[in-house]
């Protein structure tokens, strides 16, 4: 079967991309270019039945992934099945099954059964769930075998970190790290390229990887397994040597027609920020860029999503196509229902802010309609319009004003009610 950059570059409209036209202000022929150069995705695997077909790329609105899934220590599956639906709820983009522990494929099928949103995965954690072997005697085959079971599921985009090779990890021993490798996935095949003293399978076998990606038009989200994890690491010579090879694959991507997406930093100080959106598409050919926040500072656990907010805001100004929510649990604990609330509306914040910067199409439609709901002090409809109604209302209904018009910030001091009388000539 065909993937969408094939279809694209034929000219045609798949029933994925007419989805992203109405869902979109972009034009027909852009979408197509986009698709068809690579700077636009539209993950749709071919068996992820009750899909939604939606775009990440330039033109288009700034994307929100959340991250779930059962761990060994809060193995508890209907419990995040019920964070599956609230996330669509909450109007997430798409949603990272990242289990590790038990029956990974049954959560990880019914999750896409009742899933309109793209959903991704990472591989290579389930492998170590999958096998219950030491990280280094799993075999290739096995990876492999991981990857072919995942797209057979349904799922829309795969994380796979086939840039930490042995030259990245070479520029990492000579110039040591104060947090050294923060990311799991990387993590794991840095310990199954040290234990069989290979090279990283993924990428020595990227065409194999190609292959099945282009059967089930899976789009690879080539994960940043050197991704700094502190403000000190940020930008250093072992995240810029995987960049470097990212953009490398990313052209073969392309050329397999296989749509493809680069993953980011997590923690980048503010005035770095930019500088690495521009690295980005500038060694990866314009490729959609996915970033976990970022992080802008180290010192908040229990407001992470509040930094990451900050620093998302300014990537997705700067280009940063998809931002990865981040909650108020990171680095503390699995995110509780709660949680997840929170990180999404902060990053669903961060993406709208970056959408107006950006001049998406339609972006500050909303915040006007908002300026004139308040210029009337129409609360129902500021309500409506509010990104979180239930705490919008909560707010409001916490401390009732005398006058109900207006709030108990001013009361009868209230400016918009004062200037509204005054410029209507009352």
């Amino acid at each position: 079967m065909s993937t969408q950059m094939a279809a694209a570059r034929r000219g045609e409209l798949t029933p994925a991309m007419r989805q992203v036209l109405a869902a979109e202000r972009i034009d027909e022929n852009d979408l197509l270019a986009g698709l068809a150069s690579g700077t636009i995705v539209v993950p749709a695997n071919h068996k992820h039945g009750s899909l939604r077909g939606c775009g990440v790329g330039k033109g288009l609105r700034t994307k929100v992934n959340v991250n779930l899934g059962v761990s060994e220590d809060c193995c508890h599956v209907e419990r995040e099945l019920d964070k599956v639906r609230r996330a669509i709820e909450l109007k997430a983009d798409a949603i990272m099954d990242l289990s590790t522990f038990g029956d990974t494929r049954a959560f990880r099928r019914r999750t896409v059964e009742l899933s309109p949103v793209m959903i991704g995965t990472v591989p290579v954690y389930d492998a170590v769930a999958r096998y219950g072997k030491e990280v280094g005697r799993i075999t290739v085959d096995d990876f492999f075998e991981t990857v072919h079971v995942h797209a057979e599921d349904g799922v829309d985009f795969m994380t796979i970190h086939a840039g930490l090779t042995q030259t990245a990890l070479q520029r990492l021993k000579n110039r040591p790290r104060l947090s050294h490798v923060v990311s799991r996935g990387g993590s794991l095949l840095l310990d199954w390229m040290s234990a069989n003293d290979r090279e990283n399978p993924f990428y020595e076998h990227f065409d194999r990887l190609l292959a099945l990606c282009r059967e089930y038009d899976i789009t690879l989200s080539l994960g940043d397994g050197l991704r700094p994890g502190c403000l000190k690491d940020a930008t250093d010579a072992a995240q810029i040597q995987e960049l470097i090879l990212l953009g490398e694959l990313s052209a073969r991507c392309r050329e397999a027609e296989v749509q493809v997406m680069i993953e980011g930093p997590g923690h980048v100080p503010l005035n770095e920020v930019v500088a690495n959106m521009q690295l980005e598409k500038k060694l990866c050919q314009g490729a959609p860029f996915y970033v976990l926040g970022p992080i802008v500072t180290d010192v908040a656990p229990g407001y992470d999503h509040i930094t990451s907010a900050i620093g998302g805001a300014l990537a997705g100004a700067a280009g940063a196509d998809f931002l990865c929510y981040v909650t108020p649990a990171e680095h503390l604990r699995l995110p509780d229902a709660q949680d997840m609330k929170e990180g999404i509306v902060a990053a669903r914040i961060a993406a709208h802010a970056a959408d107006i910067a950006k001049g998406i199409p339609g972006a500050q439609d909303w915040d006007n309609a908002m300026g004139e709901a308040r210029r009337e002090l129409d609360w129902t409809r500021m309500f409506e319009l509010a990104i979180d109604p239930e705490k919008a209302r909560a707010y409001r209904a916490s401390s009732r004003p005398i006058d109900a018009e207006t709030c108990t910030m001013c009361g009868d001091l209230c400016a918009v009610k004062r200037s509204r009388r005054i410029l209507a000539g009352q």
